[in-house]
């Protein structure tokens, strides 16, 4: 099993920023004995310990050393910290400020708004099930649909977070009721604010690197990610109760700037495909491993888990929230994904 270490990944992911630069930028008029070199910026949104940043330094890593340094990418965890993290992040990517970016599909949606199809509730039966549809005819369509919008999207570029589960501060959700008036943090998507406005909470839009001081400062009652989220933000030390409800997938889409992607020479573009598939492939595995043994490991450290009863939850959605989000997302996207996962909602 892939184990990367992190601290060397550190190190190498610091090193790789001394030598790139910050920008895009083709180095000049090159002396004719040498290639044209390009350099970029890679943002992710979890921190340096995460399941995503040791992949994307390999990957790149990996990239610069076939490419002989033509194309040396940079790897910045926590979008760099920059004001505003995913969305600011997204602008950037479509302004062509920022060269590669990882991105829910459900935050991708602000501009894309048939990628929030990736997080339906339910929609989902398994890991497996998601990365085949994702990696094929759907994720051809969300191909064509973030082109439109200036992005590029690696059609097995969709790394793995994986199931959503609740954790809560002070109490358990056993059944959707349980939801009513709760303040629970949800990213910045609107499927994520509809679902659980649906259910009777009050979703709070907190960014992922505010979440622990939310908690912690009881500014929310609870919050929904994967157990690796969890872990690697060590919620557990500011929440007590884990509900395993799968009641959405989440994963990251790996993204392009579309004008920087098609400038790349043909040769560049086809060894960065095939790293893109190589790592991300291994990402996938390692972090659907680690969901599975975190329920394992949180618990030692003082997580009390139950399993919530989801038939309460689909129930309280009903056919009317399937209905508005069909209208929202598209006939096309729509049918493509019950072709492969069967009839919603």
């Amino acid at each position: 099993m892939y184990s990367p270490n992190f601290d060397r990944r550190s190190v190498l992911s610091s090193a790789t920023a001394l030598v790139g630069a910050s920008a895009l930028s083709a180095c000049g008029i090159a002396p004719a004995t040498s290639p044209v070199k390009w350099t970029a910026k890679q943002f992710h949104n979890q921190p340096a310990q995460s399941h995503q940043h040791s992949f994307l330094v390999d990957l790149w890593n990996q990239v610069a050393k076939e490419t002989d340094g033509r194309l040396v990418v940079t790897v910045y965890p926590q979008n760099n910290q920059i004001p505003g993290s995913d969305p600011a992040a997204l602008d950037m990517l479509q302004q062509g400020e920022l060269e590669f970016f990882t991105l829910m599909g459900g935050i991708l949606g602000r501009v894309v708004p048939v990628a929030e199809i990736q997080g339906l509730p339910f929609a989902f039966a398994n890991h497996a099930q998601v990365h085949q549809v994702n990696d094929g005819a759907l994720g051809e369509y969300l191909g064509k649909e973030c082109a439109a919008k200036g992005i590029f999207r690696f059609q097995t570029g969709l790394m793995e977070n994986g199931f959503r589960q609740i954790g809560m501060i002070g109490k358990p959700i056993r059944n959707a009721d349980d939801l009513i008036g709760m303040r629970l943090r949800v990213p910045d998507g609107e499927m994520f604010r509809d679902l659980f406005s649906s259910l009777g909470a009050q979703p709070v839009t907190i960014n992922i690197r505010e979440l622990y001081g939310a908690l912690k400062d009881k500014r929310v009652d609870g919050q929904e990610n994967p157990l690796v989220i969890t872990e690697v933000n060590k919620l557990y030390e500011v929440s007590h109760h884990q509900s395993i409800s799968n009641h959405m997938w989440s994963g990251f889409n790996l993204l392009a700037n579309l004008k920087f992607w098609n400038a790349l020479p043909q040769d560049i573009q086809q060894i960065v495909q095939r790293n893109v598939t190589k790592y991300v492939a291994l990402q996938r595995a390692y972090t659907n491993n680690l969901n599975q043994q975190l329920e394992t490991t949180l618990a030692q450290r003082g997580q009390i888990f139950n399993t919530a009863d989801t038939a309460s939850f689909r129930k309280k959605l009903g056919d009317g929230f399937y209905r508005r989000w069909k209208e929202q997302l598209g006939a096309t996207g729509w049918q493509i994904l019950e072709q492969q996962v069967g009839k919603l909602g």
